[in-house]
């Protein structure tokens, strides 16, 4: 249940080519792995969903702005972390593209270590999205191996009723509920029902409800 996660990749999408390497070769030297794109549309042609990281996206930009661009990526369900790298006045766009869920926002110049301690908060942020969404998936990929009945019984039992209140419910002997029990118990790999729980939450937090 605990796949380990690609290192993480941080895309600089920036139109002012000397700041674009400048700030990959800040976070290469840190040992981050950084990729340039020189365009917001350049970006969208390259990325590829799935590797924990961040976005750091300068907020003007000619054809396609750094907010044009968070807006389509979240009509594409994107939730990568995006830092923007603002100029001086433009403090009130960064804070509409705050209200949109970006991460952080810079307004040039900066210093290094800014840079680099947002950065770090982004991809934290990042891994633990792409971990829930690791652990979402691998708990749906179990429960999807069940049978109609057993996710019933798995349902009850995670709610905490004892067997003879699921066989109760579910109008089946309490012999019945017992097997089906150790069959979820064995295909879910977890020993109680406690565990079951936390499994059926990380698909859907009102699965119990």
């Amino acid at each position: 249940m605990n796949a380990p996660l690609e290192p993480a990749l941080i895309h600089v999408v920036d139109d002012d080519a000397m700041l674009r390497r400048s700030i990959v070769f800040l976070l290469d030297s840190m040992g981050w792995e950084a990729q340039a794109h020189a365009s917001a549309e350049e970006f969208l042609a390259e990325w590829a969903p799935g590797r924990p990281g961040c976005l750091v996206l300068d907020i003007r930009m000619p054809t396609m702005s750094g907010l044009e661009l968070q807006q389509a990526l979240i009509q594409r369900g994107c939730d990568l972390p995006i830092i923007f790298i603002t100029g001086h006045g433009e403090v009130s766009l960064a804070v509409q593209a705050m209200k949109s869920g970006a991460c952080d926002f810079i307004e040039k110049p900066f210093r290094d270590q800014v840079l680099l301690d947002a950065v770090a908060q982004a991809v934290r942020r990042s891994q633990e999205q792409t971990s829930a969404a690791l652990r979402r998936a691998e708990a749906g990929h179990i429960l999807d191996g069940l049978s109609p009945r057993e996710r019933e019984v798995a349902r009850l039992l995670a709610r905490g009723l004892p067997n003879k209140l699921v066989a109760r419910a579910l109008d089946i002997s309490e012999k019945t509920v017992h097997v089906h029990r150790q069959h979820v118990m064995d295909k879910a790999g977890v020993k109680s029902a406690a565990e079951l729980a936390r499994l059926m939450l990380e698909i859907d937090p009102r699965a119990l409800d």
